[in-house]
């Protein structure tokens, strides 16, 4: 693990992005070993990075070498795409073995036990648990294992001995044959499936979601028949939840539509507070755009928030305007009466808003990046609510309010059905 010194101590713009991509470039350089460094997983213990982990599996028996071409050409066409960066795998099928044959018939005329030959090369090479023993008022474990000059060879079994059922000893040499060979180092299994893990992380600028559905086209593309992929870790939970943040936006637009048409006792008046969101939204989403953020946790919190400061500020002109239309003034007039007088008291409560998140949309430090993305997201917002939406909300109030009258009119218009006698 990699322990980043104080923020105080760093030198200007080593941020973590930065810090990881210099090292993996020096990492990259190593001929003998493949290293890389990966960002810890957002939640501990739900996977082992942070940024997404596809899963590719090899459901129809194709082999391992034909897995980790796959995999490793599917690494290729991930990192050649600008909107991914940081992809890799440590699934390899070209690791040294010693491949062990042993010539079981050889072994049966001889009188020795396929077990015995596996419990001498475990015992040996391995270890073998033998027994406890008391001393000094403490009890040890004995264990047996060859000494260190007579196990680091593949040819050191050569020299090892067997015993038969006989009791008498059999060289294993006369047993076995030693291949040097290729294959995984370790082979893991997902879905019951032999399986590779590819890591890697959205480009700056681009969404967990868009590297998801990237990543997707490309195996699509990539992987033969027999080969399918699955997302785990933190992915798995994010293609599992889905686009539930969106029907969060709808509900939470839904509730404030509900509580105002209570509020009003109409329908039509709040629709003229609702429909300055999509206005603050054009502001959110010019904001993301000039620097280059993405649509991630902080940013979706941020954009409910939106909804409710966006929803205020229309809230103030249309109480205002139904007041005075009660009082006797026209629709018209009432709404721009009402947009006069609540202009200035609107216009000051929102700069002062906006000026107060500035320190948001600049913070540096630990927890930086969740800070800009709120402050960035709530500094557009408000700024397109404040200057788009304003003069949009009377137009929408006399609109929607013209509507409702002309529907009420044609309701009393409506001759009653006549009786049938």
């Amino acid at each position: 693990f990699i322990v980043y010194k104080n923020w105080n101590e760093r030198g200007a713009g080593l941020t973590q992005d930065r810090i990881v991509s210099a090292l993996n470039r020096e990492l990259a350089g190593i001929q003998e070993a493949l290293a890389f460094v990966v960002i810890p997983p957002p939640i501990r213990g739900l996977g082992q990075t942070g940024g997404f982990q596809m899963v590719v599996e090899d459901r129809r028996s194709l082999g391992l070498a034909e897995l980790q071409r796959n995999t490793a050409e599917l690494v290729h066409k991930g990192n050649a795409n600008p909107s991914l960066r940081g992809l890799a795998s440590t699934f390899s099928a070209r690791s040294p073995q010693v491949y062990l044959n042993i010539d079981r018939t050889k072994a049966e005329s001889l009188q020795v036990l396929p077990s015995s030959i596996f419990e001498t090369l475990q015992a040996y090479l391995g270890s073998s648990f033998v027994n406890l023993f008391n001393k000094f008022n403490q009890v040890f474990q004995v264990y047996i294992q060859a000494d260190n000059a007579y196990r680091l060879q593949a040819g050191d079994m050569r020299h090892l001995y067997v015993r038969n059922q006989n009791g008498e000893m059999v060289p294993l040499n006369a047993l076995i044959q030693i291949r040097q060979v290729q294959g995984t180092e370790l082979l893991t299994r997902y879905n019951l499936y032999p399986a590779a893990s590819i890591f890697g992380a959205a480009a700056p600028g681009f969404s967990s979601g868009q590297a998801l559905t990237l990543m997707e086209q490309l195996a699509a593309e990539t992987l033969p028949e027999g080969m399918a992929y699955d997302w785990t870790s933190t992915s798995y939970q994010e293609k599992r939840v889905g686009y539930q943040a969106y029907f969060i936006y709808a509900l939470s637009i839904a509730l404030v539509y509900l509580v105002l048409a209570a509020l009003y006792e109409s329908w039509t008046s709040p629709a003229a507070v609702v429909l300055v969101v999509p206005i603050a939204l054009v502001g959110v989403l010019l904001a993301q755009m000039s620097r280059g953020y993405d649509n991630n946790l902080y940013t979706q919190v941020g954009l409910v928030l939106m909804i409710a400061l966006a929803s205020k500020n229309a809230i103030l002109i249309v109480e205002f305007a139904r007041d005075l239309h009660r009082e006797g003034r026209s629709v018209a007039e009432a709404a721009v009466e009402a947009t006069r007088r609540r202009f200035r008291p609107i216009v000051m409560t929102s700069f002062a808003f906006i000026l107060g998140v500035v320190p948001l949309m600049v913070a540096t430090g630990a927890g930086a990046a969740s800070q800009q993305a709120i402050g960035t997201v709530v500094f557009g917002g408000m700024m397109a609510s404040t200057l788009l939406a304003i003069p949009f909300v009377p137009v929408f109030y006399v609109a929607l309010e013209g509507l409702s009258a002309r529907l009420r009119s044609g309701r009393r218009r409506q001759p009653a059905p006549a009786e049938s006698r």
